[in-house]
Order: structure tokens, then C-alpha cells, then sequence
């Protein structure tokens, strides 16, 4: 990919004129994607993207352009739109001794998507549209998106690194609404990763239709959600929306140093229980959120940022490491070619602890039981967070009782890191893709079943 380009000429020009670092962003992505609602299809989009972006940074202060224009004329002229941005009188004698660099991480690709063919793309979305439809007649309306991309990058740097990443970005997920009389209630499922086509063997397109639809229609019979405050169980079927918004977000390094971050200046404090301990990990094969190398060429790493409720550092992307005196975390991550990158999270996830998850249910004499999170709001700067709950079951005597809809949870990051007192031995994970400063990110997040003994829920039964 572009290898005819000459990375060290392009880096040395846009340092022509200052700034003490410089990388070059290259970017081949081709997708395929397919949406069927209704029993029809709507579209199928397929297309080859290419580009470049180049940065320099002086002073703290980032200077970004990009070009789809790939030769190598054209990246010379933008770096040295760069150096003239930079402001300085150049003469400073730049050597660049460029050396590409090698990652354990293997993301093994068994079945790549590129090589099926689009007709055994749209059966696997038709055999999910119609086992979603098959669950009961009060399945209303069915919508199926299937998405695949690979993307090819390339990224050298100023500092000797030329790294290069392959990366598959596989994702189904269904969305059923079911309707009986006035009440409409809806159910969603998804499954993807870092991973060919072979993730189909672990969830089928009829397995993911079907749990969005059941989902769905069991809320149509769910009571109204008790409100106040209460233990509440979630389950690791929930998979981590919780520590990535209430907690992870609040750890991005950008977020502390502006001040918008709970967490700022509380390296070394106690941030949570002891039981609890949150990792960020792109390395983990074949995760949504993982990969070989970030959008600055660090490599993947695992990063421990609460251990045993202590906080111990935050994700740093290279700009956001300089100010703080630090190193890259690996968390360097953009969009596409055409924005600059930014510290944001891989695959976030409280650590497994001990106790087993039925353990923990029957602890709880009553309380609230979550098995699936829906969307939410949090403020990172006081921690304080709502999110709804997509699918939860009341506890009675320690079993998971009759299903409830409605219910919101309704707290504080810090706080709940601090109310949990059970972490189960086992781990779930859910998939999405983070949205940040108009830039959207594939991450994954996981938990295991936690105890959270005292948390606010949201109802409409009080």
C-alpha cells in the first residue's frame, strides 16, 4: 500500500520549519455494507476509500491536513502547507532513519470477507430477518444491518516508526420491534469484531435475529420498573457499557488535562472497591476494538487503569503523553485519514473476580437484575451518569423474577466503583462503536457479573 511513496521525504518537509514531531497517516479501506428493513433490501454499498494525513506538532499545537490525492507530488505540497503553518525559518538539518516495526499481536482472519460474495452476505441478512420474524406474529417491523471493512494503514513518524495494520471490521446486528395493541417495545442484538467471516459459526445470523425479537416481545408483557434505590445484579450478558461510559471516557488523558475528567489528579487514590480492577486491552484477539498498532504506530497494549480500586493513569494518545511527560498508551485513534487522532479506548473491562454468578443472584433478596444496557448520558467532568435498561427481571429471594421495562440506572462512576462488593469469575462482551468530537471509533466492552449494592433506579412503579 503506497509503497512507492517516500515517507522520510514527505516527514523531513513538513518539519522544513519547526515542530518537534511529524506522522504520516495512510489509509486503504474497502467496505461493504447492507441494510434490509422490512423484508427488503435497501441498500448494498460497497467502494474502495483512499487517503492520507499528515501532522505536525510544535509547541503542543497540531497541525493537520489530509488528501485523497495519493502521489507523492501531492503529499509533498500539503507537508509543505504544513511547514509553512509552523511558522518557523527551517535550517534545521532533519534525519529520519525509518525502521518498520513488528507486533506480536495476531488477529487471525480465517474466512476474510472480501472473498465471500455478496449473495452469501445478503442470505445471511435475509436468515436473520426471517428468524427475527419467526419468534411471534407480534414482531412488527425488522431491520438488519450487515458491515464489513478492511482497512489498511500504514503509519510512519518522525521518531523512526513505520508500522503497517490489517484490520477486518465484521458487524450484524438486528433491531425488532414488536407491537400488541398501543404498547410498542423494541429489542437489539449484535455481534462483530476484528474477525472474518467465521464469526458466524459462534453467532449465527439466526441466533442474532432471534434474541433481538424475543427480546422485544418479552417486554411487551414486562411490568413497569419499581423505582428508588436498590441492590442491583448486572449480569455479564450486559457486557461493559457501564465502566466504558461512567468510567473509561473520564480516563481518556485529552479529558483530564482539560479539566473535564472526576478522575483528574487522583492517580494513586482510591477511585473504586478493592474488587474491582479496569483494563483498556486492544491486544485481545479478535475484538472489536483491537489491533497490531494505533493510528501513531504505537503498539497495542494493555493498560491497567484501576487496579484493585486504585486509579493508576490514564489513556494517552503521543500529544496528550508529551504534555503530561508520559508514554503513548497505544490509544491513538482516529476516524479515518481526514481526522487527526485522539486518545480513546479499545476494549474496556472490569478484570473477573471470584465469586460465581449465581453466588451473587442469590445474595440479593431483592433488587433489580440487568442483562442488557441500552443507551445513556454521562458527565464526565462530575461522573454522574444515566443509562437505560434495555432488558431487566426483578429479584425475588435471590432468583431473577417477572420482567420489567423502563428501568434507568441513575448514579455516579466513582460512587459505583465504590458499591461494588461481588465481581464474578465470569466475562461478557458487547460491541459498538464510540462516538467522540464527531469521530466514531469500533470498541468493545466487558464485564463480569457485579453486585452494585446500592445504586438509584428509575421506574415508572414506585
Amino acid at each position: 500500500m503506497a509503497n512507492e511513496l517516500d515517507y522520510s521525504k514527505i516527514l523531513k518537509a513538513a518539519l522544513s520549519r519547526g515542530g518537534e514531531y511529524a506522522d504520516l497517516y495512510v489509509e486503504h479501506t474497502v467496505p461493504t455494507a447492507i441494510a434490509l428493513e422490512d423484508g427488503k433490501v435497501e441498500k448494498v454499498i460497497s467502494g474502495v476509500e483512499s487517503g492520507a494525513g499528515l501532522r505536525v506538532i510544535t509547541g503542543f499545537r497540531t497541525i493537520y491536513a489530509y488528501t485523497n490525492d495519493m502521489t507523492e507530488k501531492a503529499l509533498l505540497a500539503l507537508a509543505a502547507e504544513i511547514a509553512r503553518a509552523c511558522g518557523g525559518n527551517g535550517g534545521k538539518d532533519i534525519v529520519l532513519d525509518l525502521r518498520e516495526k513488528r507486533s506480536p499481536v495476531v488477529h487471525k482472519i480465517i474466512d476474510p470477507p472480501e472473498s465471500v460474495a455478496v449473495e452469501r452476505k445478503l442470505a445471511l441478512v435475509k436468515e436473520a430477518d426471517r428468524a427475527a420474524r419467526a419468534v411471534d406474529h407480534r414482531v412488527a417491523q425488522v431491520a438488519v444491518q450487515y458491515r464489513d471493512t478492511l482497512q489498511k494503514v500504514t503509519i510512519a513518524c518522525s521518531d523512526g516508526t513505520l508500522a503497517h495494520d490489517e484490520r477486518y471490521y465484521l458487524v450484524a446486528a438486528v433491531n425488532a420491534i414488536a407491537k400488541d395493541g398501543g404498547t410498542v417495545q423494541t429489542g437489539f442484538e449484535s455481534a462483530g469484531g476484528n474477525i472474518g467471516f467465521e464469526l458466524f459459526k459462534d453467532f449465527p445470523a439466526v441466533s442474532i435475529g432471534e434474541k433481538a425479537a424475543k427480546r422485544a416481545v418479552m417486554m411487551l408483557s414486562a411490568r413497569p420498573a419499581p423505582g428508588g434505590r436498590m441492590p442491583v445484579v448486572l449480569s455479564s450478558e450486559a457486557g461493559g457499557t457501564m465502566v466504558h461510559e461512567a468510567v473509561g471516557h473520564g480516563l481518556e488523558a485529552d479529558l483530564s488535562q482539560n479539566g473535564l475528567s472526576v478522575y483528574t489528579g487522583k492517580v494513586g487514590q482510591q477511585v473504586g472497591s478493592p474488587l474491582v480492577t479496569v483494563v483498556d486491552d486492544a491486544t485481545l484477539p479478535n475484538r472489536r476494538g483491537s489491533f497490531r498498532f494505533d493510528d501513531e504506530g504505537v503498539e497495542a497494549q494493555r493498560t491497567v487503569l484501576v487496579e484493585n480500586g486504585v486509579l493508576k493513569g490514564f489513556l494517552y494518545d503521543r500529544l496528550t503523553a508529551m504534555k503530561d511527560g508520559a508514554s503513548s498508551t497505544g490509544n491513538g485513534r482516529r476516524e479515518s485519514y481526514m481526522a487527526r487522532p485522539i486518545p480513546r479506548m479499545t476494549n474496556t473491562m472490569i478484570v473477573p473476580g471470584e465469586s460465581d454468578p449465581s453466588d451473587i443472584l442469590r445474595s440479593c433478596d431483592s433488587g433489580l437484575l440487568v442483562k442488557k444496557m441500552g443507551g445513556g448520558q454521562v458527565n464526565t467532568v462530575n461522573g454522574d451518569f444515566v443509562f437505560e435498561v434495555s432488558e431487566g427481571y426483578l429479584i425475588e429471594k435471590g432468583k431473577m423474577g417477572e420482567p420489567v421495562r423502563g428501568a434507568t440506572l441513575v448514579g455516579n462512576g466513582p460512587q459505583v466503583l465504590s458499591s461494588i462488593t461481588m465481581v464474578g469469575n465470569d466475562l461478557g462482551f458487547a460491541i459498538g462503536t464510540c462516538g467522540k468530537d464527531g469521530q466514531g471509533a469500533p470498541v468493545a466492552d466487558a464485564q463480569p457479573t457485579l453486585l452494585i449494592t446500592d445504586i438509584i433506579v428509575g421506574g415508572t412503579h414506585g
